[in-house]
């Protein structure tokens, strides 16, 4: 047999062993993912009308029985399967789920109540990032938790605030509750990038020389993770607008729009996290300039394509998450390496949950009677059941939470090891616990204390004005007008009586002199020849 011979079989035998290798562990992994969600899709559409199940909780219970019978398979060993991964979750995972928050978010009702929400979404979560910081310091030492250190109990804090409002989304309507609907889910957004914000600067900080500065140094570094992510994500969003605005994809192939705008958008949530900034800020911002400016500048048919596929993404995204969570939570190498008595992992778990109780509560009330006070239009304050539901619903742990407890406690010393494994489990604990008990009951509990109470006829929110009744109420006030001037009333005076309505009139006259005839936006059509776009434009001008 020549050499030639020889060392194509060795080749091939190299290839055949590669392919043995895939088919035992990759395909094997991915065949069960994509069966059970198979199976979350058919359940969940089967349950839609169920009060106290959603796909959440349906992927989360699936995730644990097929963990269940992996565990059993490799008789008690732990299997690559069920370990969860960072970098799977924070890259391919998370963006698609961000990005479509923002794309499909309703901007009226997100910007109407954009003070609340950055109130709760930022305040808040500082607040409780606070109180379960110290709290952790101080109860756990008497449970018996002791060699944790000052940046994993302010990294407990982190952890333990961002919320997970997928699961209560899926069981709130924006129809019948269009203020809580909007309030929840934009701080949803918010706080999971304000946690994320806050965990980075609490990494980035030196702990060994700890002085007064140091808490002017967390703000500091938070400020500027937050406003520099808000900033990129924008310029991307606007960069992306411009640029098919300007070279007209869709004369040519209505598939480079749609390609453009999803290599974009994640672009801009890679620039993010290679500048140490927050992706999430940056991939959240990023889709509502997009849906502002560059998706209607796109064709028809990449309007109707980006629509579906973004939310489509989304949905297999979420849907992923919680099966993955469910089945890392039978990752037993975890809780081998604690080897914590039952009573122990009670007592962690438990105190780790009134901590998010007392932290929620601690900035929901407080900061909701604040903004009754300061607002003086009649009906618009936040009754006591929707202060109830909104701390309700924000005490739901997901994915975010289980990342970020595994990216501070997972590359431990040795002689922290116990402790950093019964952190870890405690956190997937708390997260099981109240995303199934607690997301099973928020359903009946919003018919309950809502919608049984609600008043007919009698709105939620109150829409903002259409531009015309905004230019009449700013010609009512005094401003001068094409028929005359009357007596000027300030344009301080209109932002701190009406300041909702006045920063968008505002808004909406900058945005239509400079803005949208640089980077288009609604009333922008391509003319495409041979298109329907472009068939019904011609038309139209004709």
């Amino acid at each position: 047999m020549s050499t030639i011979e020889i060392e194509t079989m060795s080749h091939l035998s190299t290839l055949q062993s590669s392919s043995d290798f895939l088919s035992t562990t990759t395909i094997i992994a991915l065949t069960i993912f994509f069966s059970l969600l198979c199976a979350c899709i058919i359940i969940g559409h089967l349950l839609e009308e169920n009060r106290w199940a959603n796909e959440s909780i349906t992927a989360l219970l699936l995730g644990l029985c097929a963990g269940a019978v992996v565990l059993l398979a490799s008789k008690g060993n732990s299997s690559k399967i069920l370990v969860f991964s960072e970098d799977l979750f924070f890259l391919y995972l998370l963006p698609p789920i961000i990005f479509n928050a923002g794309f499909q978010v309703k901007k009226k009702q997100f910007f109407k109540n954009f003070t609340i929400i950055l109130m709760f979404g930022i305040f808040g979560t500082v607040i409780s990032f606070c109180l379960i910081s110290v709290g952790a310091f101080l109860l756990f030492n008497r449970i018996g938790v002791t060699s944790l250190n000052t940046q994993d109990y302010l990294a407990v804090g982190a952890i333990l605030s961002a919320t997970d409002t997928v699961c209560t989304l899926q069981v709130l309507s924006q129809d019948e509750t269009p203020f809580l609907y909007g309030v929840i889910f934009g701080e949803g957004v918010v706080n999971d990038a304000t946690s994320i914000v806050l965990f980075n600067a609490v990494q980035s900080l030196d702990f060994n020389n700890i002085d007064a500065m140091i808490s002017l140094k967390l703000l500091g570094t938070f400020l500027y993770l937050f406003f520099t992510s808000t900033i990129l994500g924008v310029v991307a969003g606007l960069l992306s607008a411009f640029i098919i605005k300007t070279l007209y994809f869709g004369r040519h192939s209505t598939d480079r729009e749609v390609a453009l705008m999803m290599i974009m958008a994640y672009l801009s949530y890679m620039l993010a996290e290679l500048l140490n900034l927050s992706g999430i800020l940056t991939v959240f911002f990023c889709g509502i300039v997009m849906s502002h400016y560059t998706w209607h500048n796109v064709t028809q048919s990449s309007r109707i394509t980006t629509k579906h596929a973004f939310a489509t993404m989304s949905f297999i995204a979420e849907t992923f998450i919680f099966l993955y969570v469910g089945m890392d939570a039978l990752d037993i190498d975890k809780w081998k390496a604690s080897s914590a008595s039952a009573g122990t992992f009670i007592a962690v778990s438990s105190t780790l949950f009134a901590l998010v109780l007392v932290g929620r509560a601690a900035f929901v009330y407080p900061l909701a009677n604040f903004i009754n006070c300061i607002r003086k239009r009649d009906g618009s304050n936040i009754a006591f059941r929707k202060q109830f539901i909104m701390w309700w619903a924000g005490l739901m742990r997901g994915a975010v939470t289980i990342a970020l407890s595994y990216n501070q406690f997972s590359n431990s010393d040795d002689e922290d090891t116990q402790d950093s494994a019964l952190m870890i489990t405690s956190t997937i604990i708390v997260v099981l616990f109240s995303t199934v008990v607690f997301g099973s009951i928020t359903k009946p509990l919003i018919e309950a204390v809502l919608l049984r109470h609600a008043k007919p006829n009698v709105s939620d929110a109150t829409d903002i004005p259409s531009l015309d009744d905004l230019r009449l109420m700013f010609i009512e006030n005094g401003e001068p007008s094409d028929m005359g001037a009357g007596p000027r009333r300030s344009s301080l005076r209109l932002l701190l009586t009406h300041p909702t309505w006045t920063v968008h009139y505002l808004w909406r006259k900058f945005d239509d002199r400079f803005m949208r005839p640089v980077f288009g936006g609604r009333g922008f059509v391509p003319f495409v020849p041979g298109s329907p776009t472009g068939a019904s434009d011609e038309a139209s001008r004709t």
